[in-house]
């Protein structure tokens, strides 16, 4: 039952998420990468977890000066993910002094559904002896940085080694990610003007339902353990204009729990309009510019400057968070109880269809054979209203996780619905009043096959109501 459970909810997958941009297969080095003029570059490889050959380019300034600090950067969710999508980061962060190492990363292990961030930990130790060796570098003074997922990749690997100086981390993630997740694609639904059932229950309820499945990798990874037992420097960052990390919560949570360890060496910087990524944003998010946020690298590369000369700065209150733009709270995203599980989520959907779509398909079998009997209106009503909810309900939530998040397209919307979800919920009603008339048909029905037929109709129109209910789809 779970090998279908997660065959079944994979395929769904695969057609509402379009394919990930694939890099060169990792193992194989990429063609040399540009690099302005003022800046060196060496090309490396090294051993990530597991042995796996990854590759990757140091980026330096020319001025022939030796022992520089020195700062691996750590992709966020992506596979295989490529060293020029954090070009413009690497350039930045060299023209202030530092030797920047930023590599390909994995596509083996690595994929929608697995991946490991004690495995993307090792990969990220292992650039930090490959940096740790170059001859211009002080090996005393090679820290990590850190993206988005990298935020959860960082601390785990510096909690693991003493050769990570320091940690910069930018739109990191104090929760969990499962749950950090559904409050981007509900917070992406709400400021499209979405308001209900629909970001409230239906988007949480279906990333747990995928979680349980087994097709969302690392869901329940605790951060902040991990998070206490950091004692480097840690420098975090967020753009107030985060649309897939809730920037009112997650510093003040981090800030507390580094404290909590004993790190007494925190920062905590916010970037006014910057994005997730603390690059300029002109419209609140959603669109990322190439351009840093002002005053970003210079922050980074006066930090990492210090942190390497032995001048760490103290942990101060953190910033206040106001200006972080965050219209709604997260909200806990527990591990389902055994009634809302994945297998039995898909043995609701297997009666469904067996039901809904089994009931036209026998009519018109009987039909062509010339044995069919007159039935009343109910039982079609209750079949193809119920067979629309579900590839409608199920087809539409995975179109909104595929633009979730910042870029949610829920279609037109009336009264803070939108009218497709309207649409379902009226369906879902249609279904209930639907289902007591044809309990009635079901009564006064002679012939055996007909009360079969009936029968597996009402069951799964009585199923329905209460599975309704817990997607919110009869919740206003």
């Amino acid at each position: 039952m779970k090998r279908f459970v997660i065959t079944a909810m994979a395929v769904l997958m695969a057609l509402a998420v379009p394919a990930a941009a694939q890099a060169a297969p990792t193992g194989a080095p990429a063609p040399p990468v540009p690099v302005p003029a003022d800046l060196a570059a060496t090309e490396v490889s090294f051993a990530g977890s597991g042995g796996l050959t990854l590759h990757g380019t140091v980026l330096s300034p020319k001025d022939g000066r030796g022992a520089r600090p020195g700062m691996v950067l750590v992709h966020g969710a992506g596979e295989g993910t490529p060293r020029t999508k954090l070009m413009t980061e690497a350039v930045e962060f060299a023209r202030r002094g530092m030797a920047v190492l930023v590599y390909d990363k994995r596509s083996v292990g690595y994929s929608m559904f697995v991946r490991s961030y004690s495995q993307l930990a090792d990969d990220a130790l292992g650039a930090v002896a490959a940096l740790r060796r170059q001859p211009s570098v002080n090996p005393a003074g090679v820290g990590l940085w850190g993206l988005s997922e990298g935020g959860w990749v960082v601390p785990l690997a510096a909690s693991r080694s003493a050769d990570v100086a320091f940690a910069v981390l930018v739109g990191a993630n104090s929760h969990q990610p499962l749950r950090q997740q559904a409050w981007a694609v509900s917070a992406g639904l709400r400021k499209a003007g979405v308001s209900g059932s629909l970001p409230d229950r239906a988007v949480p309820t279906l990333y747990r339902a995928i979680a349980d499945g087994g097709l969302y990798p690392e869901p329940w990874y605790d951060p902040l353990p991990v998070l206490r037992r950091v004692r480097q420097p840690v420098l975090a960052i967020w753009g107030t204009n985060d649309l897939l990390t809730p920037p009112k919560e997650s510093p003040p949570l981090m800030a507390g729990t580094l404290a909590e360890g004993g790190n007494e060496h925190v920062t905590l910087r916010l970037f006014p309009g910057a994005d997730h990524a603390a690059h300029q944003s002109p419209d609140g998010g959603v669109t990322r510019l190439p351009e840093l946020a002002p005053g970003y690298p210079d922050l980074v590369g006066s930090w990492v400057s210090d942190v390497a000369a032995g001048r760490a700065p103290l942990s101060s209150p953190p910033e206040a968070t106001t200006r972080a733009q965050q219209a709604s709270a997260t909200i806990a995203v527990p591990t389902p109880s055994w009634w809302e599980s994945a297998p039995v989520q898909t043995a609701a959907l297997l009666l469904f269809l067996v039901a809904f779509l089994g009931y036209p398909l026998a009519a018109g079998v009987r039909r062509i054979r010339g044995t069919g009997v007159a039935s009343s209106a109910a039982p079609r009503l209750l079949a193809g209203s119920g067979l629309a909810v579900v590839a409608g309900g199920f087809g539409y939530l995975m179109f909104l996780m595929r633009t979730g998040g910042k870029l949610a397209e829920p279609g037109p919307v009336l009264a803070g619905r939108p009218v497709l979800w309207l649409l379902l919920q009226a369906l879902t009603v249609a279904v209930a009043v639907a289902t007591v008339l044809t309990a009635r048909a079901w009564r006064r029905a002679e012939r055996r096959s007909e009360r079969v037929r009936l029968g597996l109709l009402v069951t799964a129109g009585a199923v329905m109501i209460p599975w309704a209910l817990y997607w919110g789809l009869l919740l206003p």
